[in-house]
């Protein structure tokens, strides 16, 4: 959890919030899939040399995207 008053305690509001909203709607699903998506993303961010290959440019076609898990 967040703490302090920068950036991080806004994220927390807001992730707060949101999984409010979330839950009024019957969305765990959605929010599970967000927070995952954080994290993993922090991960990345958290170390330097991924983080640096995470930033460089791509060419190239990757191909289809299975979008039915």
């Amino acid at each position: 959890m967040p703490t302090g008053t920068g950036d991080g305690h806004l994220a927390w509001v807001r992730t707060d919030e949101h999984q409010r909203n979330a839950a009024e709607l019957d969305a765990d699903a959605t929010t599970q899939e967000v927070i995952a998506g954080w994290r993993a993303t922090a991960r990345i961010k958290a170390d330097p040399a991924d983080h640096r290959a995470a930033m460089t440019p791509t060419t190239g076609d990757f191909g289809s995207v299975d979008t039915n898990p």
